[in-house]
């Protein structure tokens, strides 16, 4: 770069000479960009270039660590002082500096890991002149290095004597104060680094989804269920009536859609042979956004054969009381303000007409004849599309007069056949389908039915599907050719079902709103400044 270059740039004052502050004209650059830079951020990089003048690294990477405070925590929480004297050993952690308070000559600081926090105790004393300036030079936030002994404070505060602490993550960004944390929701879901860093509960919830899908997977995989991975990317998007979101495979020159649901897949591979197989994984509905969807979203599916829709309720109570054990300790579980009670043989079992009726209040006449069901659904501010059928409209009273009031669990089955394409008919009679819907707190957990593995029926559901998308619905299945063929081979007598992963976790960490339980939700763009 040319003087005259050098003479253009913006000289940025910082509240240290150094050399190296060169060394962070982008970080300054970006900021001041931005609107950002503010004196708390140039005193934090004044630090850092004071530690580059002395040697020190900010960035190191070769600390080695050979202790965890879960651990510490675990074995000496309540060990007595005489006990952690006679220990006669150091300890090494690592961790970020949440808090710290000095005192001249001594420092107390809160380090954390990634699911505890410990008292540590820095004193010039100890560490000697020079390493304890140096320490100094640290912010809250920085990711440190400590090796120290255990010994009790005068308030009884396990707590780490210090004799060297390194910086192995120089952070130049505050966090919240501490009593406040991030207050803003939508930041709280765009910084989720940040958020986990300050707020325990959030950090607690995803540690308690990680639980619920290990046991969902124990679970089925103790019962001979083979878990298995089918494609994201389908040539025809299948298994739910949902619109997709669409994308473009340059190579081949084809459109492709991410995939709503593995339903298709999964059943091929019980027509290959795998009578028990499941998929945990993610979904993607072109749909709209609220605290109850995600357009991104994790699923459980799992394909029984030689079972029926009813053996699946029974298994589900199971595995619910089973994973509610696991991550609450009981099977009643607190939500929102009310008891669920997910014990097995507790749960109703109840048809969907019968719903209507008893739960929704709703007279044969209001719901068997369309022109009258249609009426009270557009009394209630809902549309019904031209070319709707029966069934359809019946599903919206449902929606409008039954699933808001199903707060304990009920399994509504015998499902309309006009909104099951892919369900096997009842024998009984045709109209209805053996088909289950799972509803616990007002909304749907879990769809699942004996499987339709009649190639002919199943043509004549797709070409009617097909028929309504032409009408004008966008979540209409489409015609597979494939999946088709794949059932004239044969596929055995099946049952299958689809398990919400999103809403289990929130009911069993008690969270009214999805973006709680996903990590990273989709958001806007952030608007440039």
């Amino acid at each position: 770069m040319g003087t005259d270059d050098r003479a253009k740039r913006k000289p940025f004052k910082l509240p240290v000479k150094s050399d190296r502050v060169e060394d962070f004209r982008p970080l300054l650059e970006a900021l001041d960009k931005g609107g950002e830079l503010n004196e708390v951020l140039k005193n934090r990089i004044a630090k850092a270039c004071q530690l580059l003048d002395e040697g020190c690294e900010i960035y190191p990477n070769d600390f080695v660590k050979s202790d965890s405070l879960p651990d510490i925590l675990a074995h000496y929480e309540t060990a007595d002082e005489t006990a952690l004297a006679d220990l006669g050993r150091s300890f090494v952690v690592a961790g970020r500096m949440v808090s710290l308070r000095s005192f001249g000559k001594v420092t107390f600081f809160n380090l954390q890991d990634a699911s505890e926090r410990l008292q540590c105790f820095a004193s010039r004393d100890d560490m000697g002149a020079d390493a304890y300036t140096r320490f100094k030079k640290y912010d809250i936030g920085d990711i440190v290095g400590v090796t120290g002994t255990l010994f009790r404070t005068k308030t009884g505060e396990l707590t780490l004597h210090c004799s060297e602490i390194r910086l192995l993550s120089k952070s130049f960004r505050p966090l919240p104060e501490k009593y406040h944390g991030l207050k803003d929701v939508e930041t709280r879901y765009r910084q989720r680094y940040v958020d986990l860093i300050v707020t325990p509960k959030t950090s607690e919830i995803f540690r308690k989804r990680t639980l619920i899908v290990g046991e969902m997977r124990r679970f089925l995989n103790e019962r001979g269920f083979l878990e298995v991975e089918t494609p994201m990317m389908q040539a025809v998007p299948g298994g739910a009536t949902a619109k997709p979101f669409e994308t473009h495979h340059n190579a081949l020159d084809m459109d492709l859609y991410m995939r709503i649901a593995p339903e298709l897949y999964l059943k091929r591979l019980v027509v290959g042979g795998f009578d028990r197989v499941y998929e945990i994984g993610r979904n993607f509905r072109n749909e709209g956004i609220s605290t109850q969807h995600n357009p991104e979203f994790t699923m459980c599916e799992f394909y029984w054969a030689y079972a029926r829709f009813t053996d699946l309720m029974d298994l589900t109570e199971a595995l619910f009381a089973r994973i509610a054990e696991k991550v609450c300790g009981k099977t009643v579980v607190d939500y929102q303000g009310r008891e669920i009670d997910l014990t097995p043989g507790h749960w109703t079992r109840m048809t969907f007409h019968q719903s209507l009726e008893e739960i929704g209040g709703l007279s044969p006449e209001m719901y068997l004849d369309f022109d009258a069901a249609k009426a009270h659904v557009e009394k209630n501010g809902e549309k019904v599309l031209k070319g709707e059928k029966l069934g359809k409209v019946q599903a919206k009273l449902f929606d409008i007069f039954v699933e808001p009031r199903l707060i304990q669990p009920h399994f509504i089955y015998h499902y309309p056949t006009d909104i099951s394409p892919l369900s096997r008919r009842n024998k009984d009679n045709p109209d209805i389908t053996d088909r289950f819907e799972l509803f616990i707190a007002g909304r749907e957990m879990a769809n699942a039915f004996s499987e339709l593995n009649d190639p002919v029926d199943q043509r004549l559901r797709f070409e009617e599907q097909v028929r309504e998308k032409e009408a004008g619905d966008d979540e209409a299945h489409r015609m597979d050719e494939d999946y088709i063929r794949a059932l004239e081979y044969g596929m055995p007598p099946t049952a299958g079902q689809g398990i919400g992963i999103d809403r289990l976790v929130m009911l069993l960490t008690d969270q009214s709103s999805i973006r709680e339980v996903i990590l990273f939700p989709l958001l806007r763009p952030e608007v440039s400044s």
